[in-house]
């Protein structure tokens, strides 16, 4: 039997408030395909749409490129594209959505967005078991930033 002080979501949040901004980034980025694991597959279209609607154009066609690596046919770095070919992607559609709400979460970052207010959208909408592995994976974060990682 395991003792556990505290619960994931919040072990989540302390480790990302102990770590350097490296770490911090990667905890993010680690939240956030978790969230888009747990996604309805009946939400990821809406979901996508709106992480597309907030990308730049950089985030467009680099996306745009991911899409032409699957080999579906020329696609073109804008949203209304974009969006319309999600329903074809199939199996790829978590990816895309993971890649899409990652630039968006990029720029949150990049632009002050607190790590906190990040995690209290995303961390209450994950299972207690994916929670669970991501403090997991937190705590491998922690450790690496402790050992010395430079950020």
């Amino acid at each position: 039997m395991s003792l556990c002080f505290i619960e994931p979501q919040n072990a989540i949040r302390v480790i990302a408030e102990s770590v350097g901004r490296e770490a911090r980034r990667q905890i993010l980025g680690e939240v956030v395909r978790a969230w888009v694991d747990e996604i309805p597959e009946t939400e990821l279209d809406s979901h996508y749409a709106k992480a597309v609607s907030d990308l730049d154009e950089h985030d467009l066609s680099l996306l745009a490129a991911w899409h032409a690596s699957l080999e579906m046919g020329h696609p073109v770095p804008n949203k209304e594209f974009l969006v319309n070919v999600f329903p074809s992607l199939g199996e790829h559609r978590r990816e895309a959505l993971k890649i899409a709400a990652g630039f968006r979460g990029e720029e949150a970052f990049e632009a002050g967005v607190g790590e906190e207010q990040a995690l209290d959208t995303v961390l209450p909408w994950l299972s207690d078991t994916r929670c669970r592995e991501l403090a997991r994976e937190c705590l491998e974060l922690y450790c690496w930033d402790r050992l010395g990682a430079e950020n």
